[in-house]
Protein backbone atom coordinates (compact mmCIF):
# COMPACT_ATOMS: atom_id res chain seq x y z
CA UNK A 1 0.00 0.00 0.00
CA UNK A 2 1.90 3.30 -1.29
CA UNK A 3 5.31 3.51 -2.13
CA UNK A 4 6.83 4.83 0.98
CA UNK A 5 9.34 2.72 2.35
CA UNK A 6 8.41 1.44 5.80
CA UNK A 7 4.76 0.74 4.77
CA UNK A 8 3.82 -2.59 4.61
CA UNK A 9 0.56 -4.86 4.01
CA UNK A 10 0.12 -8.00 4.77
CA UNK A 11 2.10 -10.77 2.33
CA UNK A 12 0.29 -13.78 0.25
CA UNK A 13 1.50 -17.48 1.97
CA UNK A 14 5.11 -17.89 0.60
CA UNK A 15 5.01 -20.49 -2.58
CA UNK A 16 8.48 -22.01 -3.68
CA UNK A 17 10.94 -20.31 -4.88
CA UNK A 18 13.89 -20.73 -7.02
CA UNK A 19 16.52 -22.07 -5.40
CA UNK A 20 19.92 -20.67 -5.42
CA UNK A 21 22.90 -22.81 -4.38
CA UNK A 22 25.66 -20.94 -1.90
CA UNK A 23 28.76 -19.79 -3.05
CA UNK A 24 31.62 -21.35 -1.02
CA UNK A 25 31.38 -18.73 1.75
CA UNK A 26 34.74 -17.23 2.79
CA UNK A 27 35.91 -15.67 6.21
CA UNK A 28 36.60 -11.18 5.44
CA UNK A 29 38.68 -9.49 7.99
CA UNK A 30 37.99 -5.89 7.71
CA UNK A 31 38.04 -2.17 9.42
CA UNK A 32 34.63 -1.20 9.39
CA UNK A 33 34.68 2.48 11.09
CA UNK A 34 32.35 3.57 13.73
CA UNK A 35 29.21 3.91 11.19
CA UNK A 36 29.77 0.07 9.99
CA UNK A 37 26.69 -2.06 11.51
CA UNK A 38 28.64 -4.91 10.69
CA UNK A 39 30.73 -6.02 13.19
CA UNK A 40 31.86 -9.40 11.94
CA UNK A 41 31.70 -11.55 8.44
CA UNK A 42 31.89 -15.37 9.17
CA UNK A 43 31.20 -18.37 6.64
CA UNK A 44 28.34 -20.42 6.40
CA UNK A 45 29.33 -23.90 8.00
CA UNK A 46 27.05 -27.07 8.80
CA UNK A 47 25.60 -25.91 11.33
CA UNK A 48 25.75 -22.04 11.28
CA UNK A 49 27.32 -20.59 13.90
CA UNK A 50 25.32 -18.46 16.46
CA UNK A 51 25.15 -16.24 19.73
CA UNK A 52 23.87 -16.54 22.82
CA UNK A 53 20.96 -17.24 23.36
CA UNK A 54 20.95 -19.76 20.23
CA UNK A 55 23.02 -22.81 20.22
CA UNK A 56 22.57 -23.74 16.42
CA UNK A 57 20.95 -23.09 13.51
CA UNK A 58 21.19 -25.98 10.23
CA UNK A 59 19.93 -25.38 6.83
CA UNK A 60 18.10 -28.23 5.40
CA UNK A 61 17.81 -28.29 2.01
CA UNK A 62 16.96 -31.50 0.10
CA UNK A 63 16.15 -32.42 -4.09
CA UNK A 64 14.28 -35.24 -3.34
CA UNK A 65 12.70 -37.59 -6.34
CA UNK A 66 9.65 -39.35 -6.51
CA UNK A 67 8.15 -40.99 -3.44
CA UNK A 68 7.52 -44.74 -3.51
CA UNK A 69 4.86 -46.73 -1.74
CA UNK A 70 6.72 -46.22 1.53
CA UNK A 71 7.11 -42.59 0.93
CA UNK A 72 11.10 -43.21 0.48
CA UNK A 73 12.80 -41.88 -2.50
CA UNK A 74 12.15 -43.75 -5.60
CA UNK A 75 15.67 -43.82 -6.50
CA UNK A 76 18.74 -46.05 -5.72
CA UNK A 77 20.18 -45.78 -2.56
CA UNK A 78 23.31 -47.42 -3.44
CA UNK A 79 26.44 -45.95 -2.49
CA UNK A 80 25.04 -43.91 0.73
CA UNK A 81 26.01 -44.65 4.63
CA UNK A 82 22.73 -45.26 5.19
CA UNK A 83 21.64 -44.22 8.83
CA UNK A 84 24.42 -41.62 8.38
CA UNK A 85 23.62 -40.26 5.09
CA UNK A 86 25.03 -36.23 5.03
CA UNK A 87 27.03 -36.45 2.01
CA UNK A 88 24.10 -34.94 -0.22
CA UNK A 89 24.38 -37.52 -3.27
CA UNK A 90 22.52 -37.01 -5.92
CA UNK A 91 21.39 -33.60 -4.42
CA UNK A 92 19.66 -34.98 -1.03
CA UNK A 93 20.51 -36.41 1.96
CA UNK A 94 18.45 -39.61 4.03
CA UNK A 95 20.14 -38.47 7.54
CA UNK A 96 19.67 -40.79 10.00
CA UNK A 97 16.72 -42.65 7.85
CA UNK A 98 16.85 -45.64 6.00
CA UNK A 99 13.26 -45.77 3.93
CA UNK A 100 11.91 -42.24 5.15
CA UNK A 101 14.65 -39.48 5.31
CA UNK A 102 15.16 -38.04 8.04
CA UNK A 103 15.62 -38.17 11.53
CA UNK A 104 14.09 -40.83 13.96
CA UNK A 105 13.76 -41.10 17.65
CA UNK A 106 16.16 -39.25 19.78
CA UNK A 107 16.33 -37.35 23.10
CA UNK A 108 16.82 -33.91 24.00
CA UNK A 109 16.79 -31.93 27.38
CA UNK A 110 17.93 -28.40 28.09
CA UNK A 111 16.71 -26.65 24.86
CA UNK A 112 14.04 -25.72 22.86
CA UNK A 113 14.00 -26.68 18.98
CA UNK A 114 12.46 -24.22 16.31
CA UNK A 115 11.36 -26.17 13.12
CA UNK A 116 10.45 -23.34 10.11
CA UNK A 117 9.06 -25.93 7.19
CA UNK A 118 8.83 -24.04 4.11
CA UNK A 119 9.02 -26.62 1.53
CA UNK A 120 8.22 -30.46 1.82
CA UNK A 121 6.42 -32.30 5.12
CA UNK A 122 7.91 -32.92 8.51
CA UNK A 123 6.42 -36.11 10.22
CA UNK A 124 6.77 -35.74 14.14
CA UNK A 125 6.18 -38.22 16.84
CA UNK A 126 7.53 -37.92 20.35
CA UNK A 127 7.37 -39.60 23.87
CA UNK A 128 4.52 -37.19 25.14
CA UNK A 129 2.10 -39.06 22.62
CA UNK A 130 2.06 -35.76 20.45
CA UNK A 131 2.24 -35.85 16.51
CA UNK A 132 1.69 -33.70 13.85
CA UNK A 133 2.33 -33.51 10.10
CA UNK A 134 3.29 -29.87 9.26
CA UNK A 135 5.57 -28.22 6.18
CA UNK A 136 4.00 -24.84 3.76
CA UNK A 137 5.33 -22.11 6.22
CA UNK A 138 4.20 -23.77 9.51
CA UNK A 139 6.57 -23.71 12.70
CA UNK A 140 6.85 -25.77 15.44
CA UNK A 141 7.88 -24.94 18.68
CA UNK A 142 9.32 -27.70 20.99
CA UNK A 143 10.61 -27.03 24.34
CA UNK A 144 12.37 -30.03 25.15
CA UNK A 145 13.15 -29.06 29.28
CA UNK A 146 13.57 -32.22 31.52
CA UNK A 147 13.62 -34.28 28.56
CA UNK A 148 11.56 -35.31 25.08
CA UNK A 149 12.66 -38.23 22.75
CA UNK A 150 10.74 -36.65 18.77
CA UNK A 151 11.43 -38.26 15.21
CA UNK A 152 11.13 -35.89 12.67
CA UNK A 153 11.05 -37.93 9.32
CA UNK A 154 10.50 -36.31 6.10
CA UNK A 155 7.52 -38.55 4.01
CA UNK A 156 7.89 -38.03 0.30
CA UNK A 157 4.14 -37.93 -0.78
CA UNK A 158 4.31 -36.98 -4.72
CA UNK A 159 4.88 -40.10 -6.27
CA UNK A 160 4.44 -38.48 -9.90
CA UNK A 161 6.96 -35.76 -9.31
CA UNK A 162 10.07 -34.15 -7.29
CA UNK A 163 9.37 -33.84 -3.47
CA UNK A 164 11.64 -30.76 -2.62
CA UNK A 165 12.36 -29.90 1.12
CA UNK A 166 13.94 -26.44 2.96
CA UNK A 167 13.61 -26.46 6.62
CA UNK A 168 15.31 -24.27 9.12
CA UNK A 169 15.86 -25.72 12.64
CA UNK A 170 16.78 -23.63 15.19
CA UNK A 171 18.01 -24.22 18.97
CA UNK A 172 17.48 -21.89 21.45
CA UNK A 173 18.91 -22.04 24.76
CA UNK A 174 16.42 -22.26 27.99
CA UNK A 175 18.44 -20.26 31.43
CA UNK A 176 19.18 -22.44 34.46
CA UNK A 177 15.57 -21.81 35.97
CA UNK A 178 13.95 -23.73 33.06
CA UNK A 179 16.38 -26.28 31.91
CA UNK A 180 13.84 -29.25 33.76
CA UNK A 181 10.53 -27.38 33.04
CA UNK A 182 7.88 -30.14 31.96
CA UNK A 183 8.37 -30.42 28.09
CA UNK A 184 5.96 -28.50 25.80
CA UNK A 185 5.04 -29.13 21.73
CA UNK A 186 3.35 -26.28 20.35
CA UNK A 187 2.79 -25.49 16.55
CA UNK A 188 2.63 -22.28 14.48
CA UNK A 189 0.86 -22.89 11.82
CA UNK A 190 1.57 -20.67 8.69
CA UNK A 191 -2.04 -19.21 8.39
CA UNK A 192 -1.81 -17.75 11.58
CA UNK A 193 2.16 -16.86 11.18
CA UNK A 194 2.48 -12.83 10.41
CA UNK A 195 4.10 -12.07 6.81
CA UNK A 196 4.83 -8.23 6.16
CA UNK A 197 5.14 -6.42 2.25
CA UNK A 198 7.33 -3.61 2.69
CA UNK A 199 7.49 -1.30 -0.71
CA UNK A 200 10.93 1.19 -1.11
CA UNK A 201 10.93 4.09 -3.10
CA UNK A 202 11.28 2.27 -6.17
CA UNK A 203 8.61 0.07 -5.57
CA UNK A 204 10.54 -3.00 -5.17
CA UNK A 205 9.01 -5.68 -1.85
CA UNK A 206 10.67 -6.89 0.99
CA UNK A 207 8.38 -9.41 2.54
CA UNK A 208 9.16 -10.49 5.93
CA UNK A 209 8.08 -13.05 7.90
CA UNK A 210 7.77 -12.96 11.62
CA UNK A 211 8.11 -16.65 13.50
CA UNK A 212 8.99 -14.47 16.93
CA UNK A 213 9.48 -10.70 18.09
CA UNK A 214 7.24 -8.42 16.77
CA UNK A 215 7.66 -6.11 13.74
CA UNK A 216 4.91 -3.05 13.38
CA UNK A 217 3.01 -4.21 15.92
CA UNK A 218 2.80 -7.25 14.30
CA UNK A 219 3.17 -10.83 16.44
CA UNK A 220 3.02 -14.09 15.46
CA UNK A 221 1.34 -17.02 17.87
CA UNK A 222 3.49 -17.12 21.52
CA UNK A 223 6.17 -18.98 21.82
CA UNK A 224 5.84 -21.96 24.44
CA UNK A 225 5.11 -20.67 28.13
CA UNK A 226 8.83 -21.48 29.74
CA UNK A 227 10.73 -20.10 26.82
CA UNK A 228 13.21 -17.88 26.84
CA UNK A 229 11.00 -16.03 24.27
CA UNK A 230 8.49 -15.49 25.83
CA UNK A 231 9.71 -13.31 28.51
CA UNK A 232 8.78 -9.77 27.60
CA UNK A 233 12.29 -8.11 28.05
CA UNK A 234 14.56 -10.54 25.97
CA UNK A 235 13.96 -9.21 22.93
CA UNK A 236 13.85 -12.43 21.04
CA UNK A 237 13.30 -11.84 17.19
CA UNK A 238 13.40 -14.82 14.42
CA UNK A 239 12.41 -13.30 10.87
CA UNK A 240 12.75 -14.62 7.19
CA UNK A 241 13.84 -11.24 5.17
CA UNK A 242 13.09 -12.00 1.47
CA UNK A 243 14.03 -8.83 -0.97
CA UNK A 244 13.30 -8.99 -4.58
CA UNK A 245 15.99 -7.47 -7.03
CA UNK A 246 17.52 -4.27 -5.99
CA UNK A 247 14.74 -3.47 -2.77
CA UNK A 248 16.18 -2.11 0.22
CA UNK A 249 14.32 -2.04 3.52
CA UNK A 250 15.90 -0.66 6.85
CA UNK A 251 15.79 -3.11 9.79
CA UNK A 252 14.35 -1.02 12.62
CA UNK A 253 16.52 -1.12 16.01
CA UNK A 254 16.18 -3.50 18.53
CA UNK A 255 14.78 -3.17 21.77
CA UNK A 256 17.72 -3.58 24.04
CA UNK A 257 21.23 -2.19 23.40
CA UNK A 258 22.52 -5.47 24.86
CA UNK A 259 20.81 -7.68 22.22
CA UNK A 260 22.57 -10.05 19.87
CA UNK A 261 21.65 -10.03 16.32
CA UNK A 262 22.98 -11.71 13.31
CA UNK A 263 21.95 -11.54 9.77
CA UNK A 264 22.67 -14.54 7.97
CA UNK A 265 22.39 -14.28 4.21
CA UNK A 266 21.87 -17.53 2.34
CA UNK A 267 20.14 -17.23 -0.31
CA UNK A 268 21.02 -14.46 -3.55
CA UNK A 269 23.95 -12.94 -5.57
CA UNK A 270 24.53 -10.52 -3.59
CA UNK A 271 23.21 -7.71 -0.38
CA UNK A 272 24.84 -4.67 1.16
CA UNK A 273 24.31 -4.58 4.79
CA UNK A 274 25.05 -0.86 5.37
CA UNK A 275 27.91 0.25 3.29
CA UNK A 276 28.77 -3.44 3.12
CA UNK A 277 28.73 -4.94 0.31
CA UNK A 278 28.29 -9.38 0.15
CA UNK A 279 28.86 -11.23 -2.77
CA UNK A 280 29.12 -14.51 -0.74
CA UNK A 281 26.72 -16.01 1.44
CA UNK A 282 28.18 -15.11 4.84
CA UNK A 283 26.81 -14.65 8.24
CA UNK A 284 26.72 -10.98 9.68
CA UNK A 285 26.54 -9.99 13.31
CA UNK A 286 25.20 -6.51 13.34
CA UNK A 287 24.39 -3.67 15.84
CA UNK A 288 21.76 -4.10 17.28
CA UNK A 289 21.45 -0.22 18.57
CA UNK A 290 20.66 1.00 15.29
CA UNK A 291 18.65 0.86 11.98
CA UNK A 292 20.34 -1.10 9.53
CA UNK A 293 19.96 -0.47 5.62
CA UNK A 294 19.62 -3.53 3.69
CA UNK A 295 19.23 -3.71 -0.06
CA UNK A 296 19.54 -6.53 -2.53
CA UNK A 297 21.96 -6.56 -5.78
CA UNK A 298 20.54 -7.96 -8.94
CA UNK A 299 18.90 -10.72 -7.66
CA UNK A 300 16.53 -11.56 -5.43
CA UNK A 301 17.95 -12.43 -1.79
CA UNK A 302 17.20 -14.14 1.60
CA UNK A 303 18.18 -13.18 5.16
CA UNK A 304 17.42 -14.88 8.10
CA UNK A 305 17.57 -12.71 11.08
CA UNK A 306 18.24 -14.45 15.02
CA UNK A 307 18.66 -11.81 17.94
CA UNK A 308 17.58 -12.35 21.27
CA UNK A 309 19.23 -10.92 24.73
CA UNK A 310 21.54 -13.05 25.90
CA UNK A 311 21.32 -15.90 28.90
CA UNK A 312 24.68 -15.04 29.94
CA UNK A 313 24.92 -18.03 31.51
CA UNK A 314 27.49 -21.29 31.20
CA UNK A 315 27.11 -23.46 28.21
CA UNK A 316 27.73 -27.28 28.48
CA UNK A 317 26.60 -29.12 25.56
CA UNK A 318 27.36 -32.87 24.55
CA UNK A 319 25.16 -34.42 21.60
CA UNK A 320 21.28 -33.90 21.93
CA UNK A 321 22.03 -32.55 25.82
CA UNK A 322 22.62 -28.62 26.79
CA UNK A 323 23.16 -28.24 30.21
CA UNK A 324 24.70 -25.62 32.60
CA UNK A 325 28.02 -28.23 33.71
CA UNK A 326 29.37 -31.27 33.04
CA UNK A 327 27.71 -33.05 35.85
CA UNK A 328 24.44 -31.57 34.71
CA UNK A 329 25.31 -33.54 30.88
CA UNK A 330 26.86 -36.78 33.13
CA UNK A 331 22.96 -36.68 35.01
CA UNK A 332 21.06 -36.01 31.44
CA UNK A 333 22.54 -39.30 30.46
CA UNK A 334 22.19 -41.07 33.44
CA UNK A 335 18.27 -40.15 34.00
CA UNK A 336 17.87 -40.98 29.88
CA UNK A 337 19.15 -44.16 30.12
CA UNK A 338 17.32 -45.35 33.18
CA UNK A 339 13.78 -43.64 31.79
CA UNK A 340 14.00 -43.15 28.49
CA UNK A 341 11.85 -39.61 29.36
CA UNK A 342 8.98 -41.43 29.24
CA UNK A 343 9.29 -43.82 26.84
CA UNK A 344 8.59 -44.16 23.30
CA UNK A 345 5.06 -45.11 22.68
CA UNK A 346 5.15 -45.97 18.88
CA UNK A 347 5.69 -48.76 17.04
CA UNK A 348 8.69 -48.05 15.47
CA UNK A 349 11.85 -45.47 15.57
CA UNK A 350 11.09 -43.80 12.45
CA UNK A 351 7.17 -43.47 12.37
CA UNK A 352 5.53 -41.78 9.17
CA UNK A 353 1.74 -40.87 8.49
CA UNK A 354 -0.58 -42.50 6.20
CA UNK A 355 -0.27 -40.36 2.63
CA UNK A 356 -3.70 -39.36 2.64
CA UNK A 357 -2.90 -37.50 6.16
CA UNK A 358 -3.58 -33.73 5.95
CA UNK A 359 -1.08 -31.26 7.75
CA UNK A 360 -2.67 -31.79 11.58
CA UNK A 361 -1.38 -31.57 14.94
CA UNK A 362 -2.27 -34.07 17.75
CA UNK A 363 -1.49 -32.94 21.14
CA UNK A 364 -0.24 -34.70 24.76
CA UNK A 365 -3.80 -34.02 25.86
CA UNK A 366 -5.40 -35.62 22.58
CA UNK A 367 -6.85 -32.11 21.54
CA UNK A 368 -6.26 -32.49 17.53
CA UNK A 369 -5.74 -29.35 15.21
CA UNK A 370 -6.05 -29.43 11.54
CA UNK A 371 -4.10 -26.81 9.49
CA UNK A 372 -6.23 -26.81 6.41
CA UNK A 373 -9.38 -26.38 8.08
CA UNK A 374 -8.37 -24.06 11.08
CA UNK A 375 -10.06 -25.75 13.84
CA UNK A 376 -9.30 -28.12 17.06
CA UNK A 377 -11.18 -31.62 17.80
Amino acid sequence: MGSKEGQHTRAPRRGATKIARPAAARLRRYDGGMDDPVLDLRPLGMPWGTSDPFLFCVHHDDAYPAGTDRLGPAASLSGRDLGQDFAGKDGFRMYHGTVVPGFPQHPHRGFETVTIAWRGLIDHSDSLGAAARFGQGDVQWLTAGAGIVHAEMFPLLDRSGPNPLELFQIWLNLPAADKLVEPHFGMLWSRDIPRLLFTDQAGRTAEITVVAGALDGERPPSPPPRSWASRPDTDVAIWSIRLEAGATWTLPPAAHAETLRTLYFFRGPSMRIGGRLLDRHLAAPVRADRPVVLAAGEGACEILLLQGRPIGEPVAAHGPFVMNSRAEIQRAFQDYQRTRFGGWPWPVDDPVHPREQGRFARHADGRVEHAEGGGAE
